[in-house]
C-alpha cells in the first residue's frame, strides 16, 4: 500500500512538472501553429542558470526562489528575442520555422555543455521544504508535495489570466482563430512575442523547480521534449485544461510504466499519444482544425 500511495504522490509531482513546462508549450503550439523543439532546451538552460545563482558560481548567491524567478525572467528574454529576430522572419513557413527551433535546440544545448560542463550538477531543495512528511508508514519529501502545490497555484494564474483578463481573450482569439482576429484590430504578432516569452519563462522555471528532483545534465532537453510533446498531442493544443490533464495522465503513466514495466516504459508512454492520434486527432480538449 505504501509504495502505491508514495508512487502516486511521485507520479502527480512529476505531472507538475510537466504542466509547467508543457502549457506555454501547448499555447505556443496553439497560437503560432508550430511545434517549439527549442522548448526541452529551454526547460535545460533555465535548469541551469538556476543551479548557477543558486549555487554561489557568480559574486552574488540568491535563494532558489528570487534564483528560480531569474532563471525564467533570463530565459522569457531569451525566448522574446527568438521569436522576434528568427520566427517573426519566417511568416507561414512552418517547415523552415520547426528547423529554426531546432538548430536552436542544437545551439543551446553545445552552449550549456561549453559553459557547464557535461557532469550532472545537483541542486538542494529549498531550506523551508527539505523535510518530509509522514502519513501512517509512508513517508514523503515535502518539497515534491510543495511542487504539487505550486503547479497547482500556476494553474490558476493561468486560468485566471486566460479567461479573466484582456489579454487572455485576446489570446484565446489568436489560438482559435488568428485570421479573424487580425481583423478585429488584434495585433496578433505581439500575441506570438508575449506567448513565446510565457511559454519559455514557465519552462525555465519549471527547470529550476524541477533541478532538485531530476538533477541538471547535458541531455536533459532531449529527456523532457518528447514528454511535452505527448502531454501536448494528448490534451490538445492551446488548451490549458488541456495541459493540465495530459500532464497529470503522462505523469502517471510514466511513473507506473516505469516501477511496473522497465522493459515496456516507452511503449506504454507512447501507446496513448497513438490511440489519440488516430481516435481524436485535435486531443482530448483541443478543437478541430481543418
Amino acid at each position: 500500500m505504501t509504495f502505491w500511495l508514495v508512487l502516486t504522490v511521485n507520479s502527480i509531482t512529476f505531472g507538475g512538472l510537466l504542466f509547467l513546462l508543457s502549457a506555454g508549450f501547448s499555447l505556443i503550439f496553439g497560437l503560432m501553429r508550430i511545434p517549439n523543439l527549442t522548448h526541452g532546451s529551454l526547460f535545460m538552460l533555465g535548469a541551469y542558470f538556476g543551479a548557477t545563482f543558486i549555487g554561489g558560481y557568480l559574486t552574488l548567491q540568491f535563494d532558489f526562489w528570487v534564483a528560480a524567478v531569474l532563471a525564467a525572467l533570463s530565459v522569457a528574454v531569451f525566448g522574446a528575442v527568438i521569436e522576434r529576430l528568427l520566427l517573426r522572419q519566417l511568416p507561414g513557413q512552418q517547415m523552415a520555422q520547426v528547423l529554426v527551433t531546432l538548430g536552436i535546440s542544437f545551439m543551446v544545448a553545445d552552449f550549456c555543455l561549453l559553459l557547464w560542463g557535461g557532469d550532472p550538477i545537483n541542486v538542494a531543495t529549498p531550506q523551508g521544504l527539505a523535510g518530509f512528511v509522514r502519513a501512517g508508514p509512508a513517508v514523503f519529501p515535502l518539497y515534491r508535495l510543495g511542487v504539487i502545490a505550486i503547479a497547482a497555484a500556476i494553474a490558476a494564474a493561468l486560468w485566471l489570466l486566460l479567461d479573466r483578463t484582456r489579454l487572455g481573450a485576446m489570446i484565446r482569439a489568436g489560438v482559435d482563430d488568428p485570421d479573424m482576429a487580425r481583423v478585429v484590430g488584434i495585433r496578433v504578432s505581439q500575441l506570438f512575442t508575449i506567448v513565446f516569452a510565457l511559454g519559455a519563462g514557465l519552462a525555465a522555471f519549471a527547470g529550476v523547480v524541477g533541478a532538485p528532483i531530476l538533477s541538471v545534465y547535458p541531455g536533459l532537453d532531449q529527456d523532457m521534449l518528447p514528454l511535452a510533446l505527448v502531454v501536448v498531442i494528448l490534451g490538445g493544443s492551446g488548451s490549458l485544461l488541456g495541459s493540465f490533464v495530459g500532464s497529470i495522465i503522462i505523469g502517471f503513466i510514466y511513473n507506473f510504466g516505469q516501477a511496473l514495466f522497465p522493459e515496456l516504459a516507452y511503449f506504454v508512454l507512447f501507446l496513448p499519444m497513438l490511440l489519440v492520434l488516430i481516435l481524436r486527432p485535435q486531443g482530448l480538449f483541443g478543437r478541430f482544425v481543418p
